[in-house]
């Protein structure tokens, strides 16, 4: 993880004290009382992935195993600044290497064009579709190939 490559943004194990800076460049901390706190408690827990560029987070990713104790990509946030550089597909890449379990899903609504795009480009397949979540914007659930995943590889399914 730590490594850079080819100039892209190193990936590390967030820190406990890396909350305040990564609400910094999360829009939705700027103005959600819970989202920082949310980043603050993922952070405690070790679920955080952040992308760094000198030596300033650029972005983050979270994994979680609260799906059906299978890995999720909680949330994937990129500061605007950072965008359309390779950031997001690093940091799904890191996520993708840490899961410790044999399927791993995210999910973004169906207006997330911008993520529908990277899932798709790096090969996540969708899998279901869930309404009643955001009216009118239904969530759309995606599983990474197996064979990428790092703890546990393929299994049924």
């Amino acid at each position: 993880m730590g490594d850079r490559d080819s100039g892209g943004p190193s990936i590390r194990r967030a820190r406990t004290s890396d909350w305040a800076a990564l609400t910094a460049i999360d829009p939705i901390a700027g103005v959600e009382e819970a989202r920082r706190e949310s980043i603050r408690r993922w952070c405690e827990h070790g679920s955080v992935l952040v992308a760094e560029e000198s030596s300033a987070p650029v972005g983050y990713g979270v994994l979680e195993y609260t799906f059906f104790e299978q890995g999720f990509l909680t949330l994937l946030t990129v500061a605007p600044h950072a965008r359309r550089r390779g950031v997001a597909t690093r940091l799904v890449e890191a996520v993708e290497a840490a899961c410790t379990t044999a399927k791993l899903f995210t999910s973004a609504n169906v207006s997330n064009h911008p993520m529908q795009r990277l899932l798709h480009g790096i090969g996540w397949r969708p899998v279901g579709l869930v309404h009643g979540l955001d009216e009118g914007d239904p969530e759309l659930f995606h599983l990474c190939p197996g064979d990428r995943l790092g703890g546990a590889g393929p299994a049924g399914g």
